[in-house]
């Protein structure tokens, strides 16, 4: 087992129940109002037992089995700890409720369906009490928690063969040394952090990847089965995996399967493998919370804005807001109830990768900004020198025009205004939402901007909005015409005013020809019984034209 000491942090186990219990946990056996409070989440590790800190919840990954609960269960107790945690169902006998009875620990049983993990990231968000990022040192099997390059050099030393760590799509995450032994189909993934697309797409279309993961043991892909020039090694490969999850994989490039005892090592190297993914995501999973968190209060104020400023690294520092959304957020998912759900889904994910995205993108050109997922929408707060304010407004802007054209995002970017101190922050994101609303209802393509470019037009939104105002007069008339008849009146209309009335570039706009466009002008005098020709009267229908949000 590997602890991570979080003498600060304590939690009565009731309360966890009270957070995580029927969604993720459920009491297996005992009394959590005699259990110690929680102090830590531990991951169990059967190649390495030190001492646990004091009210260690223990996760049981790969834990089965009556004798072997009722085992560690004896030693958590030994240690102070509170409780183990197995895969649901938990197995539970006489001599498992006489040991959960004169230990004082309790046994819960992690749902099916729910990943270790999900669980470990809650776990330790809510233990967590303050730190962004943990600065104990932590080992899994006498390596640093996380440090997957360590532990792939570890594993190829035990194997005598170059191996790589996979996720669930082949990337690569880490590789050992010695991958000169390998064969160039080696090299290229090795170069591509990536195994090529040829590569994968035979491997799934010959079942191997199915085999795979469906066998606790490793799986022998011998180097004639790719017909592929760069194999020329056989593959022995084993998927890592958490109860039921699969993590990714471990491959090793052989010149012949690997004996028994060997293969063994290969087996309990992917627990360990799993330990240390596990505590890789969880990591990210809390770190994300967090900061989301802390960016959430910074960007609200209040008086907890000062502390959070000042743990993000930007107090006493004029700041500007910027919020990232998709373009089509507006608007809900449409279909059948499932069909929303997948969509929400596939959104948050997208808006997920948004943020890790432009967060990587930031630290690599304006050193100092943090970001965080808010509501759907990503919130970056990016530092600046109000020494020259024009020239700050300029910087932030081509740092987010960066963004966009080097990822080819369709999201939209709002900008918020300079707040030179911590007090004016919340305004600026309050520009950037207002920005956000402009590009969402315009029918230009620019999908960036600055409150200053588009001030006119968020300004005309906000007090429609304030005086409860809704499009009537012409415009509204011709919309709902357009509703009935199925025609584009209004399309029209906003066509010519944007081309400040050049027929020719307007029917051009809307793919129709010239004299179709005039003859629809005509109808659009007629029918909402206006004077085209009124400067008054044009001004009139712009406006109509903003508030209706075409």
């Amino acid at each position: 087992m590997s602890p991570r000491p979080d003498a600060t942090s304590r939690a009565a186990l009731g309360r966890v129940l009270d957070h995580l219990g029927t969604t993720l946990l459920d009491l297996a056996a005992g009394d959590p109002g005699c259990a110690p409070d929680v102090g830590g989440v531990v991951i169990h590790d059967p190649l390495d037992e030190p001492a646990l800190p004091p009210g260690a919840l223990v996760l049981g990954v790969g834990v089965r089995g009556a004798a072997e609960t009722c085992e560690l269960l004896k030693r958590i107790a030994a240690d102070g700890g509170a409780g183990l945690i197995v895969r649901a169902p938990a197995e539970v006998d006489d001599q498992v409720r006489r040991t959960v009875s004169e230990t004082g620990t309790v046994l819960l049983g992690l749902v099916r369906g729910a990943s270790w993990t999900q669980l470990t990231s809650l776990l330790r968000t809510l233990l967590a009490e303050g730190d962004v990022v943990p600065t104990e040192a932590e080992t899994i099997g006498g390596v640093p928690a996380g440090d997957l390059f360590a532990l792939a050099n570890a594993i190829s030393a035990l194997l005598d063969a170059p191996i790589t760590i996979e996720d669930r799509s082949s990337r690569v995450l880490a590789f050992s040394g010695r991958q000169d032994e390998a064969d160039q189909s080696r090299v290229q993934t090795i170069l591509g952090r990536q195994v090529p697309a040829d590569y994968t797409r035979l491997l799934e279309q010959r079942g191997y990847f199915r085999e795979l993961y469906r066998h606790e043991r490793p799986v022998l892909i011998r180097a004639e089965a790719f017909g592929l020039p760069t194999v020329t090694r056989a593959r022995q490969a084993i998927a890592v995996r958490a109860g039921d999850e699969i993590l990714g994989s471990i491959w090793a490039a052989v010149a012949e399967p690997l004996p028994p005892a060997r293969e063994q090592a290969f087996v309990e190297a992917a627990k360990l493998v799993a330990l240390h993914l596990l505590r890789v995501r969880a990591g990210a999973d809390v770190e994300r919370r967090l900061r989301a968190e802390l960016v959430s209060i910074l960007l609200e104020g209040g008086p907890a804005a000062a502390d959070a400023a000042t743990r993000l690294g930007l107090a006493g520092r004029a700041c500007v807001v910027a919020a990232v959304a998709a373009a089509a957020a507006a608007a809900g998912p449409e279909g059948s109830p499932a069909e929303g759900a997948r969509e929400l889904a596939r959104f948050e994910t997208a808006r997920q990768q948004a943020l890790d995205t432009l967060a990587v993108h930031l630290s690599a050109v304006h050193h100092g900004s943090v970001a965080a997922l808010l509501g759907g929408v990503v919130y970056a707060v990016l530092p600046v020198d109000t020494s020259d304010e024009q020239a700050a407004e300029r910087r932030v802007t081509t740092v987010l025009k960066e963004y966009l054209e080097r990822t080819g995002a369709t999201d939209l970017v709002g900008i918020g205004r300079i707040a030179p101190d911590l007090h004016a922050v919340p305004r600026s994101r309050q520009d950037a939402d207002r920005v956000l609303r402009v590009l969402r209802r315009r029918r230009s393509r620019r999908t960036i901007a600055s409150l200053s470019e588009v001030y006119a037009e968020a300004l005309l939104i906000d007090v429609a909005a304030a005086d409860g105002h809704s499009p009537s007069g012409p415009v509204a008339g011709l919309a709902e015409y357009d509703r009935e008849h199925n025609s584009s009146l209004v399309e029209t209309l906003a066509a010519w005013l944007d081309a400040f009335g050049d027929i020719n570039a307007a029917a051009e706009a809307v793919h129709i020809h010239p004299n179709t466009f005039r003859y629809r002008l005509h109808r659009i005098a007629e029918i909402g019984d206006v004077d085209l020709g009124d400067t008054e009267s044009r001004f009139a229908l712009m406006l109509q034209l903003r508030l209706l949000g075409t």
